[in-house]
């Protein structure tokens, strides 16, 4: 019963994966073909090319998802999540903050988060649009209306994120499931009539097609690559499905349905040439064309939203991990976990996926600004991989290098192979993640500064106590609880009530967050009380970067610690910084007021970490950096 009841569970998983972890990467026929054969790539349409791209994108695939992805990334799980923010934290543990490689990791961190951001906003906007085009193969007349149509899909899907996915997702699996038996019987349909395509499987071709077209070959490589997209999202899901069932789904679905419709395709082209324009929608002929626009259509509305809780989860983790400002972050289901929607991540992206889809007008410019976000996520993800194979896993340097060296070669190339397009569309991706690094690296460091100010006027907690208690203050009936740093002194709240009140609560409790860098901390281990004399105590809660933070809920379950607390007594302290920015030694004038734009606009503390508002005393500070 027990093993029918576990075949039961790893089903329904793996057909939730294929739904939500290869959606990206599942509508990538949508437009690869059609790109790579672009006129303005210059790469005849000859068979040996066709049978050259073909293999290509089979060995891509081979080499890059199945070997690199799916075999060796999916080992380096921060206790079972993924993700490039899992990944740095797990880099930098391995590294510790007293390595000279603690600083390089962190700045790959965000470059790859920055880069994920970019890759965000593309995805919706290529995936939706490709499918949409598909009204122009049936009937040109409509293509005018195609970017209306694309834009009305896209704020729909926008403007439904904070109802939460919870009660649509179930139809994802089995919706995109459909889509891949779909493409593979277009792909079943074209090998039959031209098997030929199948010697593609021949990496020789492959190899033939670079030496034979050299400059054209590496042109076209930045377009092969748009076949691997998606593939981040093997990683960042794994948390949700685990790695077992993220494989499951690759090799016994996915990767054979991509396989066989890219063999088709090439198939297509073999026996009819003029279908170039839009291989894809062509592979059945014009009956086939308006039932294909609706299932890619909610194909990719599915990978879409991927990238959207993608974003929100990067977001959430980035935070946590303090590289980013609080934000606003509602849980949109009760009962599964990491449903989140973060309403300013929400409207910034579809602003920017508006842009994108007017700006450029065509999934074909759209695949110039597509692959080098791709391409950079995977080269960050390599070399974040060889940090922690190295100094997480403590394998030899050779046998480190070896395992990711022949990664980072392939990524170096499918990089350098893009980034040719940085004019004609590039810099538009690479724009937003630099905007993220800059703000990533802003909010770190302002926060640096903020510590050393406070630094300087540090009074050590236990020295001031001590003193404190040779003439004590008044002791007033309850429990206040004062926010304290880690690593802080006596909490400026604390200094505050006493010159103004100059009472003490019969309960003094001082709280410190630590931000740790596993996915979440177990409820036995999240509290920690340290008495300090006098009924004051230190009390430390421990959040993983996946956890959600609840204070309230933290301290009601610190009994086993020995705190038991009423929280219609108890009174929060939180001291509300205003930080100045001066012309002194320490950031560019600029960044300092944008840090500080940045800490007036983040999400008030007790908001944050849900204290009640009417149990909440904010204290005003000015802080000089």
């Amino acid at each position: 019963m027990t093993t029918d009841s576990n075949k039961s569970s790893i089903a329904a998983l793996t057909l939730a994966a294929i739904g939500i972890v290869y959606g990206d990467i599942g509508t990538s026929p949508l437009y690869t073909m059609k790109e790579v054969f672009a006129k303005h790539h210059g790469l005849s349409l000859v068979p040996a090319n066709v049978l050259g791209v073909v293999s290509l994108i089979l060995w891509g695939l081979i080499i890059v998802i199945s070997l690199k992805y799916v075999t060796l990334v999916l080992r380096a799980d921060n206790r079972g999540e993924g993700g490039i923010m899992a990944m740095t934290a797990l880099a930098l543990s391995s590294v510790t903050q007293k390595s000279r490689w603690y600083y390089p990791v962190m700045l790959l961190g965000m470059v790859g988060a920055g880069l994920f951001f970019g890759d965000g906003v593309i995805t919706p906007a290529i995936s939706v649009l490709s499918a949409i085009e598909g009204l122009e193969v049936a009937a040109p007349a409509l293509k005018p209306y195609v970017i209306s149509v694309t834009l009305a899909v896209l704020v729909a899907l926008y403007l439904l994120q904070r109802r939460g996915t919870a009660g649509i997702g179930k139809w994802f699996g089995p919706i995109v499931l459909v889509w891949f038996i779909m493409l593979a019987a277009m792909g079943v349909a074209n090998i039959a009539k031209n098997p030929v395509i199948l010697i593609a499987f021949n990496p020789l071709h492959a190899l033939g097609f670079l030496i034979r077209n050299g400059w054209l070959a590496f042109v076209a490589l930045g377009a092969v690559v748009l076949a691997l997209t998606g593939a981040e999202a093997l990683y960042a899901d794994m948390g949700h499905f685990g790695k077992k069932t993220v494989r499951l789904a690759w090799f016994s679905i996915v990767a054979p349905a991509l396989a066989l419709n890219y063999l088709g395709q090439g198939a297509l082209l073999l026996s009819n040439p003029a279908a170039v324009s839009n291989p894809f929608f062509l592979q059945l002929g014009p009956w086939s064309v308006y039932p294909l626009v609706v299932l890619s259509t909610m194909a990719t509305v599915i990978a879409s939203q991927a990238t959207i809780s993608g974003a929100f989860s990067v977001t959430q983790q980035a935070i946590a991990l303090g590289f980013l400002p609080r934000m606003r972050i509602r849980q949109t289901s009760e009962s599964q976990k990491g449903q989140i929607y973060i309403p300013l991540v929400n409207w910034l992206q579809l602003t920017a996926v508006i842009l994108a889809v007017v700006g450029f007008g065509s999934s074909s410019n759209l695949a110039s600004a597509y692959g080098i976000a791709a391409t950079a996520t995977m080269l960050t993800t390599t070399l974040l991989t060889f940090f922690v194979v190295r100094f997480g896993w403590k394998f030899p340097l050779l046998l480190s290098v070896a395992a990711t060296g022949f990664f980072l070669m392939i990524d170096v190339a499918l990089f350098s192979s893009t980034s040719l397009k940085i004019i004609s569309g590039g810099w538009f991706t690479l724009t937003i993640s630099a905007l993220m690094v800059m703000l990533m690296l802003t909010w770190r460091r302002g926060r640096e500064l903020v510590f050393q100010s406070l630094q300087r006027q540090l009074i050590p907690l236990e020295d001031f106590l001590q003193s404190l208690f040779i003439n004590p203050p008044l002791r007033v009936p309850g429990t206040a609880i004062f926010f304290r740093a880690e690593g802080d002194g006596a909490p400026h709240a604390l200094l505050h009530n006493l010159l103004h009140n100059q009472v003490l609560h019969e309960r003094t409790i001082f709280l410190t967050v630590y931000a740790t860098d596993i996915p979440r901390v177990p409820d036995r281990e999240r509290i920690k009380v340290v008495p300090l004399g006098h009924n004051c105590y230190q009390v430390n809660v421990y959040y993983g970067f996946s956890d959600e933070r609840d204070i309230p809920r933290a301290l009601q379950n610190g009994r086993h610690a020995g705190l038991s607390i009423n929280p219609m007594q108890t009174s929060f302290f939180i001291a509300r910084q205003t930080v100045l920015a001066t012309p002194k030694a320490g950031m560019a004038l600029w960044r300092e007021a944008l840090y500080s734009a940045m800490s007036r606009n983040a999400r008030d503390a007790a908001d944050y970490f849900k204290i009640p508002p009417n149990r909440v005393i904010e204290l005003g500070a000015q802080v000089e950096i």
